[in-house]
């Protein structure tokens, strides 16, 4: 299994938001995630800069920022919009992380 870590950004004052919207997230988005090999998927708010940090073992060949052709995601990108940075697409401004050290 393969660890993939990315950075986004959160627009100011909206982590609550980000937040509860993460707390229901949609059961057919939890699903497709699952079903393109996604397992152990965090997120974490780094309150300074307002950065938010994923992180997820994948199964399969695609990370959650690569299964945008999907319908469920690219609702899920315009239900977020309007509290992260994103592109013209409405994906997620996302900036793949590479790893320099890991330990079990």
């Amino acid at each position: 299994m393969k660890r993939v870590a990315f950075k986004m950004f959160l627009k100011p004052g909206l982590e609550e938001e980000y937040e509860k919207r993460h707390s229901a997230i949609w059961p057919e988005l939890k699903k497709l995630l699952s079903d393109t090999g996604v397992r152990d998927y965090s997120i974490f708010w780094d309150k300074e800069t307002n950065m938010l940090f994923a992180v997820q073992k994948i199964k399969g060949e695609q990370s959650s920022q690569e299964i945008g052709i999907n319908p469920i995601v690219q609702k899920w990108w315009d239900y977020m919009a309007d509290i992260m940075e994103v592109n013209k697409d409405n994906s997620p401004v996302s900036i793949p992380l590479e790893e320099l050290f890991h330990m079990d």
